[in-house]
């Protein structure tokens, strides 16, 4: 086994948190979060969200944290040094990056083309059919990778060259100096955005279709599973993202207090994205004439179907949309960072190879997958399924298994928790062990079986059995063979576990400089 080198840590506190924020603001937060509020109970859903951020979110995000920061490790090493066997799990999160990161840089790279699309709105009368055909030459058998749409390809490389150079920098030039910039921008962004939306006519109608809530819908249990899955998907918790950017931390960092500003800075980002969308589509619900529900879309269609229509028929419609497409592509950006920095600091850790080489070798590989799949014309049909299975059956899971395995099979939550709150200003009491014990593994079990019975009913968005086979169950099933096989091979380097005398607290090591020092 090679030496361990002396591991890479944030600049400091600020940096690791506008990180971590980075990671958890995406692309959900804009075109995810205002449609499943609105579809499961406008103002009312608010209270099943914020009781599944406070019981699931927040214990989550604190787990990886405390995981990460005490055995210094990638996902694998991490979960290695809980238990030898548990090192699957670690290995499958980093299947499942790299299966997210492939698609996930497509959709960055169509909101680049969109930012110049806006200038002049090329898409011209018919949104929907310019997106289908004109842009991404959509194929009409799903699986057919004949046609090259080189206008997708170009953006899709300048994408991966700009995350890959950011990633060579390492994690304090490269990462934290990135976010440092980027989200105070896409903050500066939106609220020009959410200003802009607010004083166009028919906003009112929009907000109110939004915030308006129905309580009864408090009795579906649907509405609560989709609270769950909104804040499991949002907060970046089942990648091993956190578990990687908390093995950078100091020893003697705050946890639980920068769990809660990352918590709920993502949580109030998503309620100002679903002011701004809600607003904008109550503008539009306004021209057209009909209800807002009428107007109401998610994912892509929101994004690049809805709201070209809307730009084309709002004043400065230019501005809007070179503003709402730029803030896509910077958050889209800085969780596909997060998600790629996962892959790559598991092969730094497992293989000793050093930075340069691990970025070049796995972040080349990974960009090379999602320009061959996702620069033909069945990308956007590769980019549904796949996103679709692997965050039900890969990242809803992975996070399972990690919980049952933490709290339940090594019951390493009270070390865990004593870890925390050695350096943390809130502790975290019982309330912890009872979420991520009890709560949140019913819930995660309940969201799994609620999302296969809807499964067996009727194939995913009418596709092919066929099709889903082997584009999405067996991309599933195969990121956790990945794992079980990456598990099962003896690599060149070892994690080394924490002292025996850091058993149950947050250690011996007291080194402070300006970058780790106990705030």
């Amino acid at each position: 086994m090679t030496q361990q080198p002396q591991r890479e840590q944030w600049g400091s506190r600020a940096g690791f948190i506008m990180a971590a924020i980075g990671s958890a603001i995406g692309l959900g937060n804009i075109w995810r979060f205002p449609a499943v509020t609105y579809e499961n109970g406008g103002g009312a859903f608010m209270l099943p969200y914020l009781l599944a951020l406070l019981t699931a979110g927040l214990p989550l995000l604190i787990l990886e944290y405390t995981v990460g920061r005490r055995y210094r490790s990638s996902p694998p090493g991490a979960t290695r040094l809980l238990a030898r066997r548990a090192e699957t799990i670690g290995w499958w999160q980093v299947a499942i990056c790299f299966v997210v990161a492939t698609y996930y840089a497509a959709i960055l790279a169509w909101s680049v083309r969109y930012v110049g699309f806006s200038v002049n709105q090329s898409w011209g009368e018919d949104p929907e059919a310019f997106l289908m055909g004109d842009f991404l030459k959509v194929a009409d058998d799903p699986g057919d990778v004949s046609t090259f749409v080189p206008g997708v390809a170009w953006p899709l490389i300048a994408v991966w060259v700009v995350v890959l150079l950011i990633l060579v920098l390492g994690v304090r030039r490269g990462i934290e100096r990135a976010n440092i910039v980027f989200i105070p921008l896409l903050v500066a962004f939106f609220l020009v955005l959410v200003v802009r939306a607010l004083t166009l006519d028919g906003a009112g109608l929009g907000l109110d279709a939004l915030f308006s809530p129905d309580w009864g819908e408090l009795g579906n249990g649907s509405v609560w599973v989709a609270a769950y899955g909104q804040i499991f998907f949002s907060l970046s918790v089942g990648f091993g993202i956190m578990i990687t950017y908390a093995s950078y931390l100091h020893r003697r960092f705050d946890l639980t207090g920068s769990a809660l500003v990352a918590g709920f800075a993502n949580s109030s980002f998503e309620i100002l994205a679903g002011i701004a969308v809600f607003a904008t589509l109550g503008f539009m619900a306004a021209q057209a004439g009909v209800g807002v529900g009428e107007v109401t879309s998610s994912g892509v269609g929101l994004a690049f179907v809805a709201f070209p229509q809307i730009i084309s028929e709002m004043p400065m419609g230019a501005l809007f949309g070179v503003l709402f497409f730029s803030s896509l592509v910077i958050a889209g950006l800085t969780s596909l960072i997060s998600i790629v920095q996962v892959i790559v600091a598991a092969v730094e850790d497992r293989t000793g190879l050093r930075r340069v080489p691990a970025v070049l070798c796995v972040g080349g590989a990974v960009a090379v997958v999602s320009v061959l799949l996702f620069s033909t014309g069945s990308g956007l049909h590769f980019l549904d399924v796949s996103d679709h299975f692997i965050n039900q059956y890969g990242i809803v899971l992975a996070g399972l298994a990690l919980v049952v395995t933490v709290s339940w099979v090594l019951r390493k939550l009270p070390a865990l928790q004593r870890d925390a709150d050695a350096t943390s200003a809130i502790g975290l009491g019982v309330w912890w062990r009872v979420c991520l014990g009890i709560i949140t593994p019913l819930v995660l079990t309940w969201m799994m079986v609620d999302s296969l019975t809807n499964e067996f009913e009727e194939n995913y968005a009418g596709y092919d059995t066929s099709f889903l086979l082997w584009s999405g169950w067996a991309v599933a099933a195969g990121a956790l063979a990945v794992g079980v096989v990456l598990s099962l091979v003896r690599w060149r380097r070892d994690p080394v576990p924490p002292p025996a005398q850091d058993e149950g607290t947050a250690g011996t090591d007291t080194r402070t400089d300006n970058a780790g020092r106990s705030r």
